[in-house]
């Protein structure tokens, strides 16, 4: 069995979901270092409030730009792979 063609919308949907999830698992752990860079810096009030609003920041940005990333690099991958097994012929798979 021969791999020749990948669907880009397919493929772009599923890498956009995987690098979702994992933008949200990065912006966890900034939210729990900028708490804990927040805790460490309560005697300055600015600086625990920007720690505070960067670590929320990370678990909604991150998996947003993640993900359009994920999307576009899937797509684009996706494309070049269908232009590259036209001509190389393909990937070999072996399934049970």
């Amino acid at each position: 069995m021969v791999l020749k063609s990948i669907g880009v919308f397919s493929m772009a949907k599923m890498l956009a979901t995987l690098y979702a999830v994992i933008g949200f698992l990065i912006g966890l752990i900034f939210a729990l270092l900028s708490m804990v860079g927040a805790g460490l810096a309560s005697s300055d009030g600015g600086g625990a409030f920007f720690g505070l609003i960067f670590g929320v920041g990370a678990v909604i940005i991150l998996p947003i730009l993640y993900g359009f990333f994920g999307f576009i690099g899937g797509a684009l991958m996706s494309a070049l792979y269908n232009l590259i097994a036209g001509m190389a012929g393909g990937i070999e798979l072996e399934l049970e």
